[in-house]
C-alpha cells in the first residue's frame, strides 16, 4: 500500500486581491513593492479601509511616501490623517470626505456641485459643515431632490445627525450602529469637526474578520497568521501559548498527583478522570462562545455581569446532573463488572463531581473573558487555554477529593 502522501501547504497569495481577500498583509506588502506608486495607490484604495491603512503603514518609508504622493490628495490626506489612530479605532475605517458644504450654500449650487462627482464614487448623504469644518447636519438625497433650488442647506438639513467618534474602538462602535443600519456614517473628532466617513458594510466587514479570529485567539493563534503564513513564522507564534499550556497541564497533573495513594486504592477512578475532564470541558466551552458572542455583539450590558455568571451556574447544575446520571451509571456498571462492594458509593461521587465540575466550569467559562476584559486584554485571547486549566482542576480535584474523603471515612 503506497505511503499517504503529506498535504501540501496551502500557496502564498499570487495576487494583491488574493492577499487582501485572505487578510494575508506580508504577501500583500509584497506584491506591492514592485508596482509603480499610482497602480499601488489604487489597489490600496480598493481595499478595506482598516486593512488598507495597516498595507500602508507596513511598507518602507520612501515607498509609503510615494504612494501618498501618487494618490488623490483627498485620499492621501485621509490616509494621513487615519494613521494617528489606534489599529481598532474607527478612525482607521474612514475614507475622504465627499459631498460637504457650508449652510449657507443653496440646493441649487449643492446639486451642481455634484454632478460630476455622483459619476465617479456613491453619495449618499450631504455634509453641512462650518468654517472650522465642525458637522452642523446632513441632507439626504431625497430632501436634496425635492426641496426648492434657491433654499439655504441649514434650512433643510438633519440637525444633530448621529456621529461616530474617531478615536473610539470599533467594536464598540458597531455596538452602538446595531439598530442603525445607515449606509454611511459621520465620523468626527473631538472637537466635532468632520474628519472622515465610515461606511456600514465597512465595519461589518471588519466585525465578521473580528469574530473568526475569535476561535484562533481562544487557542493562542496569532490575528496574523494565515493559511499560508511560513511555518517559521507560524511557530514563533504558536509556541509561547503551548508552553503556557503545558505549565497550566503541569497544575492538573499536580492535583492527580496529589490523590496519588487514593488512585492506587480505587484504580477504577482513573477511567473516570477524562470523562469529567471531557464533560467539564464541553460545558465551560458552550459557556465561553455565548459570553464572547454577547460581549462582540454588545448584548452583555454593565451591570449584567453577575447574571449571566450565576446563569452559567444554573445551567452548569442541571447539565452536570443530567448528564452525571448517565456516568454515575457507567460507573456503577463497570464497578459491579469488577465486584467492587462500594459500587453504588462510587456511582455517587462520580455523580456529585460532575455536577461540580459542570457548574465551576460554566462559571468559568463566563467569568475568564470578563476577567481578561477587565484587565485591559482582548477577552478571547488564550481564553481557552485558562478555562481548559480551571475545568481540568476542579473536575480531577472534585472526582478524587470527595473518593479520598469515602476512603477516610472507610466507606469504600
Amino acid at each position: 500500500m503506497p505511503e499517504p502522501k503529506e498535504a501540501a501547504p496551502s500557496p502564498s497569495p499570487t495576487t494583491f486581491k488574493e492577499a487582501v481577500r485572505a487578510r494575508d498583509a506580508a504577501a500583500a506588502v509584497a506584491l506591492l513593492l514592485p508596482m509603480a506608486p499610482a497602480a499601488a495607490a489604487a489597489a490600496l484604495m480598493e481595499s478595506p479601509p482598516r486593512f488598507g491603512q495597516i498595507l500602508l503603514g507596513d511598507l518602507p518609508a520612501e515607498v509609503r511616501e510615494a504612494v501618498l504622493a501618487a494618490a488623490p490628495p483627498e485620499q492621501a490626506l485621509q490616509w494621513r490623517r487615519n494613521a494617528a489612530y489606534d489599529e481598532k479605532a474607527v478612525g482607521r475605517m474612514m475614507e475622504p470626505v465627499l459631498g460637504a458644504f457650508p449652510p449657507d450654500r443653496t440646493v441649487g449650487e449643492a446639486i451642481e456641485a455634484l454632478r460630476d462627482l455622483v459619476k465617479k464614487v456613491l453619495v449618499t448623504y450631504i455634509w453641512v459643515v462650518d468654517g472650522k469644518d465642525r458637522l452642523l447636519g446632513v441632507v439626504t438625497m431625497r430632501d436634496l431632490l425635492f426641496r426648492g433650488k434657491e433654499e439655504r442647506l441649514g434650512e433643510v438639513m438633519l440637525r444633530d445627525p448621529f456621529v461616530l467618534h474617531a478615536e473610539m474602538p470599533a467594536e464598540e462602535a458597531m455596538k452602538t450602529v446595531l439598530d442603525r443600519h445607515y449606509p454611511v456614517y459621520p465620523a468626527v473628532d473631538v472637537e466635532g469637526r468632520l474628519v472622515g466617513l465610515v461606511r456600514g458594510h465597512t465595519m461589518f466587514v471588519a466585525q465578521a474578520v473580528d469574530i473568526t479570529l475569535q476561535a484562533g485567539s481562544m487557542v493562542g493563534l496569532d490575528d496574523e497568521e494565515r493559511l499560508g503564513t511560513p511555518w517559521k513564522r507560524a511557530f514563533r507564534m504558536r509556541h509561547p501559548w503551548l508552553q503556557l499550556n503545558l505549565l497550566t497541564a503541569f497544575l492538573a497533573a499536580a492535583v492527580v498527583g496529589a490523590f496519588q495513594g487514593t488512585i492506587d486504592r480505587l484504580v477504577i477512578l482513573a477511567l473516570f478522570l477524562p470523562v469529567l475532564a471531557g464533560q467539564s470541558g464541553n460545558t465551560g466551552c458552550q459557556a465561553l462562545a455565548v459570553t464572547l458572542r454577547g460581549m462582540t455583539l454588545g448584548e452583555l450590558k454593565p451591570g449584567t455581569q453577575r447574571s449571566l455568571v450565576r446563569k452559567e451556574a444554573w445551567l452548569g447544575m442541571l447539565n452536570g446532573a443530567g448528564v452525571g446520571v448517565a456516568a454515575a451509571l457507567g460507573m456503577y456498571v463497570i464497578a459491579t463488572g469488577q465486584e467492587n462492594p462500594a459500587a453504588l458509593v462510587l456511582s455517587f461521587v462520580v455523580f456529585v463531581a460532575m455536577i461540580l465540575s459542570c457548574v465551576a466550569s460554566g462559571v468559568s467559562g463566563a467569568m475568564v473573558p470578563l476577567t481578561l476584559k477587565k484587565l485591559g486584554f482582548d477577552p478571547a485571547t488564550a481564553s481557552s487555554i485558562f478555562l481548559t486549566t480551571a475545568t481540568d482542576v476542579v473536575s480531577m480535584g472534585a472526582l478524587l477529593g470527595l473518593a479520598t474523603l469515602l476512603v477516610r471515612g472507610g466507606s469504600v
